[in-house]
Protein backbone atom coordinates (compact mmCIF):
# COMPACT_ATOMS: atom_id res chain seq x y z
CA UNK A 1 0.00 0.00 0.00
CA UNK A 2 1.21 3.41 -0.84
CA UNK A 3 2.35 5.68 1.83
CA UNK A 4 0.46 8.91 3.07
CA UNK A 5 0.71 11.85 -0.02
CA UNK A 6 -0.02 15.29 0.09
CA UNK A 7 -2.65 15.93 -2.52
CA UNK A 8 -1.83 20.33 -1.77
CA UNK A 9 0.44 21.64 0.38
CA UNK A 10 -0.56 25.48 0.17
CA UNK A 11 1.62 27.28 2.53
CA UNK A 12 3.90 31.03 2.83
CA UNK A 13 6.95 32.22 4.97
CA UNK A 14 4.24 33.38 7.48
CA UNK A 15 2.88 29.92 8.77
CA UNK A 16 0.00 29.94 7.34
CA UNK A 17 -1.06 26.89 5.61
CA UNK A 18 -3.52 24.50 4.21
CA UNK A 19 -2.51 20.71 3.62
CA UNK A 20 -4.64 17.95 2.11
CA UNK A 21 -3.06 14.98 3.21
CA UNK A 22 -4.57 11.61 1.68
CA UNK A 23 -4.11 8.72 4.37
CA UNK A 24 -4.66 5.73 3.06
CA UNK A 25 -7.79 3.44 1.92
CA UNK A 26 -11.13 4.15 3.01
CA UNK A 27 -12.86 1.79 5.32
CA UNK A 28 -16.07 -0.05 3.98
CA UNK A 29 -15.66 1.90 0.55
CA UNK A 30 -14.09 0.08 -2.07
CA UNK A 31 -11.96 2.24 -4.02
CA UNK A 32 -11.92 5.10 -2.06
CA UNK A 33 -9.20 7.45 0.18
CA UNK A 34 -8.97 8.50 3.36
CA UNK A 35 -7.47 12.25 3.45
CA UNK A 36 -7.94 15.35 5.81
CA UNK A 37 -7.99 18.85 5.63
CA UNK A 38 -5.52 20.39 8.02
CA UNK A 39 -5.51 24.24 8.57
CA UNK A 40 -2.60 25.45 10.34
CA UNK A 41 -1.90 29.33 11.21
CA UNK A 42 -0.42 31.75 13.65
CA UNK A 43 -4.10 32.08 14.54
CA UNK A 44 -6.09 29.07 14.14
CA UNK A 45 -5.96 25.55 13.73
CA UNK A 46 -8.05 22.62 12.74
CA UNK A 47 -8.74 19.46 10.74
CA UNK A 48 -11.45 17.91 9.38
CA UNK A 49 -12.22 14.72 7.50
CA UNK A 50 -12.00 14.07 3.81
CA UNK A 51 -13.16 11.37 1.54
CA UNK A 52 -11.58 10.83 -1.70
CA UNK A 53 -12.21 8.94 -4.85
CA UNK A 54 -11.15 8.75 -8.70
CA UNK A 55 -13.76 11.36 -9.79
CA UNK A 56 -12.86 14.15 -7.24
CA UNK A 57 -9.37 13.61 -7.76
CA UNK A 58 -9.89 14.33 -11.72
CA UNK A 59 -11.83 17.34 -10.13
CA UNK A 60 -9.16 18.75 -8.67
CA UNK A 61 -7.10 18.63 -11.97
CA UNK A 62 -10.06 20.41 -13.48
CA UNK A 63 -9.67 22.93 -10.85
CA UNK A 64 -6.24 23.45 -11.07
CA UNK A 65 -6.71 23.77 -14.87
CA UNK A 66 -9.56 27.03 -14.56
CA UNK A 67 -6.91 28.10 -12.08
CA UNK A 68 -3.63 28.57 -14.22
CA UNK A 69 -6.37 30.25 -16.79
CA UNK A 70 -6.93 32.96 -14.14
CA UNK A 71 -10.16 32.05 -12.24
CA UNK A 72 -11.36 31.49 -8.98
CA UNK A 73 -12.45 27.74 -7.93
CA UNK A 74 -14.47 26.01 -5.84
CA UNK A 75 -13.48 22.22 -4.91
CA UNK A 76 -16.52 19.95 -3.78
CA UNK A 77 -18.27 22.75 -3.14
CA UNK A 78 -21.97 20.71 -3.97
CA UNK A 79 -20.96 17.57 -2.76
CA UNK A 80 -21.54 16.06 0.84
CA UNK A 81 -18.21 16.87 3.31
CA UNK A 82 -15.50 19.97 3.37
CA UNK A 83 -15.06 22.05 -0.05
CA UNK A 84 -12.26 23.87 -0.52
CA UNK A 85 -12.13 27.29 -2.62
CA UNK A 86 -9.01 29.37 -3.72
CA UNK A 87 -9.78 32.79 -4.38
CA UNK A 88 -6.42 34.19 -6.48
CA UNK A 89 -6.99 37.62 -5.52
CA UNK A 90 -7.90 38.04 -1.75
CA UNK A 91 -8.50 40.84 0.35
CA UNK A 92 -4.78 41.04 1.33
CA UNK A 93 -3.73 41.18 -2.13
CA UNK A 94 -2.60 37.49 -2.25
CA UNK A 95 -4.07 34.23 -2.75
CA UNK A 96 -7.12 33.10 -0.26
CA UNK A 97 -7.79 29.59 0.84
CA UNK A 98 -11.38 29.05 2.11
CA UNK A 99 -12.09 25.84 4.20
CA UNK A 100 -15.89 25.22 4.81
CA UNK A 101 -17.41 22.37 6.76
CA UNK A 102 -21.18 22.97 6.79
CA UNK A 103 -22.15 19.71 7.20
CA UNK A 104 -20.44 18.49 10.85
CA UNK A 105 -18.77 21.57 12.00
CA UNK A 106 -20.44 24.54 10.39
CA UNK A 107 -16.92 26.06 10.28
CA UNK A 108 -15.59 28.28 8.08
CA UNK A 109 -11.84 29.27 7.53
CA UNK A 110 -10.29 31.48 5.40
CA UNK A 111 -6.12 32.11 4.91
CA UNK A 112 -4.62 34.45 3.24
CA UNK A 113 -1.49 32.62 1.63
CA UNK A 114 1.24 33.86 -0.44
CA UNK A 115 2.31 31.23 -2.68
CA UNK A 116 5.08 30.87 -4.63
CA UNK A 117 4.68 30.98 -9.18
CA UNK A 118 5.38 27.78 -9.59
CA UNK A 119 2.28 26.62 -7.14
CA UNK A 120 -0.15 25.21 -9.95
CA UNK A 121 2.63 22.99 -11.52
CA UNK A 122 4.08 21.73 -8.20
CA UNK A 123 0.61 20.82 -7.38
CA UNK A 124 0.20 19.15 -10.17
CA UNK A 125 2.91 17.15 -9.51
CA UNK A 126 1.58 16.04 -6.36
CA UNK A 127 -1.79 14.97 -8.15
CA UNK A 128 0.20 12.59 -10.58
CA UNK A 129 2.08 11.35 -7.29
CA UNK A 130 -1.29 10.60 -5.87
CA UNK A 131 -2.89 9.06 -9.02
CA UNK A 132 0.24 7.12 -9.23
CA UNK A 133 0.38 5.87 -6.22
CA UNK A 134 -2.97 4.96 -5.52
CA UNK A 135 -4.03 3.67 -8.79
CA UNK A 136 -4.92 0.23 -8.75
CA UNK A 137 -6.93 1.09 -5.70
CA UNK A 138 -9.22 3.83 -6.76
CA UNK A 139 -12.62 2.39 -8.23
CA UNK A 140 -12.72 3.17 -11.91
CA UNK A 141 -15.73 5.29 -12.00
Amino acid sequence: MAEQLDLALLRDGDGNCVRITVLGPLEEVPGGLAAEIVVDTPFVSGRVDLALWRSRLVSWGEALDRLEGGEDIAWLQVQRGPSVFIQLNGQRDCPEVVVEDALTSMATVRVPIDLPADWIESHRHLLESVLSAWDDHLSRE
